[in-house]
């Protein structure tokens, strides 16, 4: 099971001569479109890092290349996993074909939470942890947790 984020069609610009999308927008639709949503939802999206000052910054990916996409092809954003302590936040998504339904690519991360004016690591507010907290536990059934890169960064 997954958790649907967002639909984007593969554009022209997107592709190099390999007649596929490029490694760069993979990671691209990923980090713009489904970890937007995501973070979003949570109020640490581009909004708070506007407003509040305090924002995520990835520390590490992990990226698999399952199957090309192409131009006019249409993908599915989906987040797959997600977990947290009191300054991390750890996710997983998936990209799928919209019409054929195979899996294009993946995107694990951990990123922290930080405070942009001092650029210092912070811990989640209260807020934040209880809204982390109500997603996963209603979602928790959609989650897969296999074959997770970064579990062991988590501090429970």
């Amino acid at each position: 099971m997954s958790i649907f984020l967002t639909k984007q069609k593969i554009i022209k610009d997107w592709t190099d001569y390999n007649g596929h999308m490029n490694v760069a927008y993979y990671v691209w639709i990923f980090d713009q479109l489904g970890s937007e949503v995501l973070l979003t939802s949570f109020n640490m999206g581009e909004h708070s890092a506007k407003t509040t000052k305090k924002s995520t910054m990835v520390v590490e990916s992990h990226i698999t290349y399952n199957q090309e996409v192409k131009e006019g092809d249409k993908v599915d954003v989906n987040l797959i996993y997600c977990d947290y302590d009191k300054k991390r936040i750890q996710y997983k998504l998936e990209m799928i074909d919209a019409e054929k339904k195979y899996l294009a690519a993946s995107l694990e991360a951990i990123s922290i939470y930080v405070d942009l004016s001092e650029r210092k690591v912070v811990n989640f507010e209260e807020e934040k942890i209880k809204k982390m907290n109500n997603f996963i536990q209603e979602n928790k059934l959609d989650f897969n947790n296999k074959d997770l890169k970064f579990s062991t960064k988590l501090k429970k």
